[in-house]
């Protein structure tokens, strides 16, 4: 009897250290585990659709991660760019393709904003597609030129309450994100903010260094150089949470605007009408390339994080973002034509 369980038990460890050994190849085998009429044709490629020109984050993102699933999938995942309308061309097109899961488009926060504001849209982002999964997560940072009185958010409040109408912020263009994460920071914190935009964050810094701005929500790939030679100071983090690549900047919210909540993300959608499987098929193959160690650091080195997430849970952050952008301007009021 002892020697049985002996035997026993030294198969059970036996067992359990093959399963340890084989859970990455099952990982990797379940991306393709779904039956074959779940999953596009392997004859034709993938369409990849960016709705913004080449060169910009959504682009890089996206060839990261078509060359990933390229590689993992045995076929071609071409990236079709499609710019124009503030992202609604390349979406619109996606929601009009053929619903056999080849045609795909990678998406922002910024997306989501356009679809709040712009009534002139031909399709409806809640509604016409749906999200496959999201891919990077990011966070703004609020920015000051140094030697600015300001120390904190606290004390850039008190300055705007005392200087009405007279603090200044730029963004990269009017209707977008930073645009709307100013609108969100005076309308939450009860203050006035006169908006500046400008065609790209770069040229709203380069005014906020030269004094004509006082403050800015930035990425933080184009504030980096400034904050490293000290030219300009972070006051806070838009995201709900610190960030661990400036662990030490405080978020807005726990600054004392409760509520203020802005993050910018890329997303994979589709056509609303692809089958669920086909759906889960393209979500497991974008789960399973997030988690290539040299996609992450690439990643990483422009202050993206990669991330992965459920269908289901990505159609759902879509809507809820759509609707906070569409309640901030009513509440606020804002005109944004």
């Amino acid at each position: 009897m002892k020697y049985r369980r002996n035997y026993f038990y030294a198969a059970v460890e036996n067992f359990a250290s093959r399963r340890r050994r084989l859970l990455p190849a099952l990982c990797l085998a379940f991306v393709t585990a779904l039956p074959a009429w779940a999953q596009p044709s392997s004859t034709q490629p993938i369409r990849f659709i960016v709705p913004f020109a080449a060169g910009g984050g959504t682009d890089i993102a996206a060839r990261l991660y078509a060359a990933q699933l390229s590689k993992q999938l045995g076929r071609n995942v071409v990236v079709d760019n499609r710019p124009g309308a503030s992202g609604a061309v390349g979406v619109e097109t996606t929601a009009r393709a053929p619903a056999d899961g080849r045609t795909i488009c990678i998406i922002s926060a910024s997306n989501t904003v356009n679809s709040a504001v712009n009534t002139a849209l031909t399709y409806d982002l809640t509604r016409d597609v749906q999200g496959v999964s999201q891919v990077t997560a990011a966070f703004f940072v609020l920015v000051v030129k140094t030697g600015a009185a300001t120390q904190s958010v606290r004390e850039l409040i008190e300055q705007a309450q005392t200087n009405r109408g007279k603090l200044n912020y730029g963004s990269s263009g009017t209707g977008g994100i930073t645009h709307l994460a100013g609108a969100m920071f005076a309308h939450l914190a009860k203050i006035e903010l006169v908006h500046i935009p400008y065609r790209g964050e770069a040229a709203a810094i380069t005014d906020l260094l030269g004094g004509q701005t006082q403050l800015q929500f930035s990425s933080p790939l184009n504030a980096a150089p400034h904050l490293a030679s000290s030219r300009l100071r972070a006051l806070a983090v838009t995201s709900p949470r610190r960030n661990s690549a400036l662990p030490e900047i405080p978020t807005i919210a726990e600054s004392g605007v409760k509520g203020f909540d802005v993050t910018q993300w890329y997303g994979v959608i589709t056509s609303a009408q692809t089958p669920p499987a086909t759906v889960q098929w393209l979500a497991n193959a974008f789960a399973n390339a997030a988690r290539d160690p040299e996609l992450a650091r690439r990643l990483s080195a422009d202050g993206v994080d990669a991330v992965s997430s459920t269908p289901r849970e990505f159609t759902a952050h879509i809507a809820a973002e759509v609707s906070k952008w569409r309640r901030l301007v009513k509440d606020a009021g804002l005109q944004l034509q």
